[in-house]
């Protein structure tokens, strides 16, 4: 995993937010709340690091025996969420926390636009957090297409069709989400954004699968060929759909 956590870094474009709605049946009002209210609306940071929260309560859960020991002795890992305050950098802790163990600490943050723990990689569509982290790094679409994956294995998607707002909340964030008013600041992004003229589409044109990989049994290597990365192993699987995807995006915007 490349430490410095910088990839292509693309920006979403207007119609992707109505597209890949459509694929859990939402329009883009809902998208655009659902956004504003995880990470105000961006997915990287100044220096073009995906937006991430590192969780030492996650973090001392994916360790155990001597390396929990380690995690907690360098105050990276404590039992409960809330024991300490949180930096308003996660980036350095999330590097300490993987010179222990890479791929507990990857684990155990949230990640980009929807801010999708780690621990789902799976229900996010990839096949390891590694591969998730990699597509965090390069795109904001994809950043969002794993969040709408997330929300449909979740069944989350009729709460957000319904506007049940305290549902969707409930399901994706806690029980604890009326700290932080998670419910009535969905309903007031949205009321926001549903007085905004939509981005035009044709509604009525398949959404392009966005390029991630759905969940799939690992595959033995077979010698004497080594078994590529994760990273170059997600390349080689979606150059095409990425090409697809990116001749539809291009259509749209002329039109």
């Amino acid at each position: 995993m490349d430490m410095t956590f910088k990839g292509a870094a693309r920006r979403l474009d207007d119609i992707d937010l109505p597209m890949l709605g459509a694929r859990i049946g939402v329009g883009e009002d809902e998208i655009h709340a659902f956004l504003d209210v995880e990470t105000t609306g961006h997915g990287f940071d100044t220096l073009g690091r995906p937006i991430i929260l590192f969780e030492p309560h996650v973090f001392f859960r994916n360790l155990s025996g001597a390396k929990r020991a380690q995690a907690v002795a360098a105050g990276l890992a404590y039992v409960r969420w809330g024991e300490k305050p949180y930096p308003r950098d996660s980036y350095p802790r999330l590097k300490a926390a993987c010179a222990i163990d890479e791929t507990a600490a990857l684990r155990s943050a949230s990640w980009g636009l929807g801010q999708v723990l780690g621990e789902n990689f799976k229900a996010a569509g990839f096949l390891t957090v590694q591969a998730m982290v990699e597509a965090m790094m390069e795109d904001e679409a994809l950043q969002l297409a794993a969040a709408v994956n997330f929300i449909a294995v979740n069944r989350l998607d009729d709460k957000l069709r319904e506007h049940d707002w305290a549902g969707f909340a409930k399901g994706y964030n806690g029980a604890a989400y009326r700290k932080n008013a998670y419910d009535t600041r969905l309903a007031d992004a949205y009321r926001k954004w549903s007085r905004i003229k939509d981005t035009p589409w044709q509604a009525a044109t398949p959404a392009p699968a966005v390029p991630i990989p759905a969940p799939q049994p690992p595959i033995a290597p077979k010698p004497p060929v080594v078994a590529p990365s994760p990273a170059s192993e997600y390349v080689e699987r979606n150059w095409l759909w990425r090409l697809l995807y990116s001749v539809v995006r291009f259509l749209f915007k002329r039109n």
